[in-house]
């Protein structure tokens, strides 16, 4: 396995400098039958020519088959987001590696957009900004604080649809399997390797969550939970605030 992942690295860094970037989307998924079909249809419209690996944790629906019929490459793997996003980037091919939540929107021209970015060989990665639906009003605030707390907090979750250069997700070692913030630790690793840029396009996320555990309710934790992350709370208080606060029964909406 290492020394496939070393060629293809090697094949990567050769389509790098001949400006022939390929892009690699990899979605985590768990029981997400209901809403996969339009997705990965949307995915083949606004995103054509990238590879799309579909990594399953475990669906208990029928999931996994629409995964095998509509993706180019479909995974099992444990469940956790981690774990199956580690698990499709080790099968992907792509000099690009995108990382994308089942219930987004990505605009027009995001691969255009990804390779303009990344053309600069100093870029390790970059993010979109997100946008909620216009109603509530409280989203609006979500959509800030999500950006300009990004900013000065230095942390990105993975709704923004991180993506990176193959070669800085070997060298960092993929995404920390840790009970939480997965992400966010991933992009502060990212950081170190050069500049993570980010788009002023957006991609629009799924309210379902909002609209299940309530748009102040949800926007106050995750407020709380970036603030006790960055004054060094161990992960596990937070996997059980966000247990608590994000959660309908034993499984937080929409996540794997």
């Amino acid at each position: 396995m290492q020394t496939a992942n070393l060629v293809r690295s090697n094949i990567s860094r050769r389509r790098e400098n001949s400006g022939r970037m390929q892009v690699s989307i990899i979605v985590p998924v768990l029981n997400e039958a209901l809403g996969l079909e339009p997705f990965l249809r949307h995915l083949r419209r606004r995103a054509p020519g990238a590879e799309i690996v579909i990594v399953d944790g475990g669906s208990r629906d029928n999931t996994p088959d629409l995964a095998s019929r509509l993706s180019d490459q479909a995974v099992f793997s444990k469940r956790g987001r981690a774990l199956q996003m580690n698990a499709g980037a080790s099968v992907s091919r792509g000099d690009l590696l995108w990382f994308l939540h089942a219930d987004t929107e990505v605009p027009w021209g995001c691969l255009d957009e990804i390779k303009r970015i990344m053309v600069d060989p100093s870029v390790a990665g970059g993010f979109f900004r997100i946008r909620l639906p216009p109603r509530p009003a409280i989203y609006r605030l979500t959509d800030s604080f999500a950006h300009y707390a990004g900013i000065l907090l230095r942390m990105r979750c993975g709704d923004h649809g991180i993506f990176c250069r193959r070669s800085v997700f070997a060298e960092i070692g993929g995404f920390p399997e840790v009970p939480l913030m997965e992400d966010v630790e991933f992009f502060r690793r990212l950081r170190r390797c050069g500049p993570v840029v980010h788009s002023n396009e957006r991609i629009v996320v799924s309210p379902r969550r909002y609209q299940t555990i309530g748009p102040a309710r949800l926007t106050f934790a995750y407020g709380l939970i970036a603030t006790l992350y960055l004054f060094g709370a161990p992960l596990s208080l937070l996997a059980r605030i966000y247990q608590r606060a994000c959660c309908v029964g034993n499984e937080p909406i929409g996540a794997s």
